[in-house]
């Protein structure tokens, strides 16, 4: 009932909300249990609903700054927030990231969350989002028509920031760290161009073949660093990263890639209680081929061989230099709707939140 009661109307200059539920009375003998599910579904909520907001949110207002200063907010429910600004990324060699929002005349940020519930010797969870608040497709450009569907390009780090509150609001007994890149993919005289190549965080060199393969390249940098830094237990990722996982997968399951099968298989597991499906697809050396790159360690982009949401994913794994499990989750299909359904309305899903609150609580608390 929470979820389909969501409204969005901030910028509509008459508040018409005759629809929406005012009070609900529920009869029941066991009042403790009752109290405690709702005060369980209204801590989902919140973080369903923040993510929500972020991801409804029309780029002009939550350019990447804004996102910062949003996510600083919930520092009042005890997460440790950090920020990257650009003369940081630039020091600790964030170019892949920095290339992509070299065309706005916005910055670029890394945003980290950090919650501590745990042990202080038990090693995070971690959470990656990819955070391009609006997408043009830089040089690369986009076909006019639905590009401004683009503001949801963002809805990878909106997620994960909604899982984070969500943590700190039911005060998860775990230990973790999110962590989004936001940046803004636009075409000005000084955007990253087809052809030229950048150095990656982890030492590795890019080949942009395509400016619209942009995701890629802020989840590169922030996988390689996540693992450095925090030597997290996990790292699942979350990004609309391609359009091919929508001819794959339409609206009805998520894209999910891992290289570590319990990780994969608890992910399946628990999609399938809260409805937010995923469906494993494979990563094989074959598709790894596909992205080798003549003058540098890799291209962003496989031309040759199809399989285009496989082929970024194995771009994703590269980027994985220690063999920490991880999971790579494209929600490219299921971040937005354009229908309505028994519990989402017409728009932003929250995709994600769910499923990954009860990954937490089903086998990491």
């Amino acid at each position: 009932m929470l979820s389909r009661n969501y409204f969005f109307n901030n910028y509509k200059s008459k508040n018409n909300n005759l629809n929406k539920i005012k009070n609900i009375k529920i009869v029941s003998k066991n009042k403790l249990l009752i109290n405690t599910c709702i005060k369980n579904a209204k801590s989902i909520d919140e973080g369903v609903t923040q993510t929500r907001n972020l991801v409804t949110m029309p780029s002009n207002i939550l350019n990447p700054l804004r996102f910062v200063n949003e996510i600083k907010k919930l520092s009042k429910l005890g997460l440790k927030i950090e920020i990257l600004d650009e003369k940081k990324l630039k020091k600790i060699g964030m170019n892949a990231l920095l290339g992509v929002g070299q065309g706005s005349s916005n910055k670029s940020y890394v945003a980290i969350m950090k919650w501590t519930g745990g042990k202080k010797s038990s090693k995070p969870l971690s959470f990656i989002g990819k955070g391009v608040c609006f997408d043009t497709g830089g040089i690369s450009l986009k076909p006019a028509r639905f590009m401004e569907e683009m503001k949801y390009d963002m809805a990878g780090a909106g997620t994960v920031t909604g899982l984070m509150k969500t943590l700190a609001v039911r005060k998860a007994k775990v230990n973790a760290i999110g962590i989004v890149g936001l940046v803004e993919n636009m075409p000005d005289g000084n955007a990253q161009k087809p052809g030229d190549v950048v150095k990656s965080y982890s030492g590795q060199t890019i080949e942009i073949f395509n400016t619209d393969a942009e995701g890629r390249l802020v989840l590169a940098d922030l996988l390689t660093y996540t693992e450095k830094r925090f030597k997290p237990k996990f790292m699942i990722n979350l990004a609309t990263l391609t359009g091919a996982i929508i001819i794959s997968l339409g609206n009805e399951y998520a894209g999910l890639f891992s290289n570590n099968d319990q990780l994969a298989d608890r992910i399946n597991k628990v999609g399938y209680k809260d409805n937010e499906k995923a469906w494993r697809l494979p990563l094989n050396k074959n598709f790894d081929a596909l992205i080798d790159s003549q003058i540098a360690d890799v291209q962003n982009i496989n031309y040759s061989g199809g399989a285009g949401s496989i082929t970024a994913a194995q771009f994703l794994q590269r980027f994985v230099l220690n063999k920490t499990p991880w999971a790579h989750l494209d929600i490219a299909g299921m971040a937005w709707t354009k229908k309505t359904t028994k519990t989402i309305p017409l728009g932003a899903t929250g995709y994600g939140v769910k499923l990954l609150n009860r990954l937490v609580e089903e086998y990491y608390e």
